[in-house]
C-alpha cells in the first residue's frame, strides 16, 4: 500500500485509513496483535510512525468505518481508473494469492453501473470472526460511510437475520441498473445471496443467507448511489414503515448493537467516534 502510495497521487489518506483499520482489527482479535508485532520491520515501523500518526492513536479508542480490503480496493481503483475492470481484479488477485488466506482479505468484488455512472467497486467485508465483521458493518451504516439508503437497507436487518418488524429500509434497483459480483480468486462470476436479493431485489436461486451487510454488493451499490443521485432517487424504499422516526429507531438498536459487541470483547475506550483520515 504504502509503494502503491506513492505512485498514485492523492491516495494518502487511503495508507492512513487502512493502517488504522489493520491496528483495530489486531487489538479485537482473539488472540491480540499490537502494531508493533504487525510491522515487525522496525525501520518501516518508524517511518509509518513519523508519517502517519494518527493511526497509532487512535486505533485503541475508534472504530474503523470500514474494513481494510476496502481502502485497497479504493487504491487500485484510483491507479488504475474505474473503466480499467479487468486490470483491477487482476490486481487485486495477485494480490490476493501473495497474503494469508483468509486474514482481512475479501473474497468477492462486485462492478455496479447505470445509464449515468461509471464503473463502481465494492468488496465483501475483509473481517476475521463474528464479532469483527458486525463491528465494521454497524460502523459502515452508523459513521455515514455507506450511502443512506443502503445502510437503511442492512439496519432493516442488522445485527441479526431477522427482518425487523417495524421498519423496512430495502430498495429495488430500477431497470439499467447492473450489479455483479465476482471471486476476487478466480475471477467467476458469483450469483448474489439471499441476503443480496432481501436487500435489494437482486434475482437470485442461491439460498445461503451471508450476515446482512457482508457482502461486495453493498459497498458497490453504495459508491453507485453516491455517484449517480437519479439511480438512487428511483430506488426510494417504499414500505409505509420506511419513516424518519422508524429510520432513527433501526439506527439507535444498530448503535446499541455496537456497544454491545464492543463491550464483549472488552474494547472499553471508545469514545463514540468512527476514525476518520486527516491527512
Amino acid at each position: 500500500m504504502v509503494d502503491w502510495c506513492n505512485k498514485t497521487s492523492g491516495s494518502k489518506h487511503l495508507v492512513d485509513e487502512i493502517l488504522q483499520s489493520i491496528f483495530f482489527l489486531g487489538k479485537i482479535n482473539s488472540v491480540p496483535f499490537s502494531p508493533e508485532e504487525i510491522i515487525p520491520e522496525e525501520e518501516l515501523l518508524s517511518d509509518l510512525k513519523k508519517k502517519y500518526s494518527r493511526p497509532f492513536q487512535c486505533y485503541d479508542t475508534q472504530v474503523p468505518r470500514r474494513s481494510p480490503f476496502s481502502c485497497v480496493l479504493d487504491m487500485v481503483v484510483l491507479g488504475q481508473g474505474p473503466e480499467n475492470e479487468n486490470q483491477i481484479k487482476q490486481i487485486l488477485s495477485d494480490l490476493v494469492k501473495c497474503l494469508k488466506p483468509g486474514f482481512l482479505v475479501s473474497s468477492t468484488i462486485c462492478v455496479s453501473k447505470s445509464n449515468k455512472s461509471s464503473k463502481q467497486y465494492g468488496v465483501s467485508m475483509s473481517t476475521t470472526g463474528p464479532n469483527a465483521g458486525r463491528i465494521v458493518i454497524a460502523a459502515s451504516c452508523l459513521s455515514s460511510y455507506w450511502d443512506d439508503f443502503i445502510a437503511g437497507a442492512v439496519m432493516t436487518y442488522y445485527p441479526e437475520k431477522t427482518k425487523k418488524q417495524y421498519f423496512d429500509g430495502t430498495i429495488r434497483l430500477p431497470a439499467g441498473v447492473t450489479c455483479k459480483a465476482y471471486s476476487i480468486n478466480s475471477g467467476s462470476e458469483m450469483e448474489p445471496c439471499k441476503s443480496c436479493g432481501n436487500l435489494f431485489g437482486l434475482h437470485t436461486t442461491y439460498n445461503k443467507e451471508w450476515p446482512y451487510g457482508n457482502c461486495a454488493e453493498v459497498e458497490s451499490l453504495s459508491n453507485l448511489f453516491k455517484k449517480d443521485s437519479e439511480t438512487k432517487q428511483q430506488s426510494t424504499p417504499t414500505s409505509d414503515t420506511c419513516t424518519p422516526e422508524n429510520r432513527e429507531k433501526a439506527r439507535q438498536a444498530s448503535l446499541k448493537a455496537l456497544g454491545t459487541v464492543l463491550k464483549t470483547i472488552q474494547f472499553n475506550k471508545w469514545s463514540g467516534e468512527f476514525y476518520r483520515a486527516s491527512v
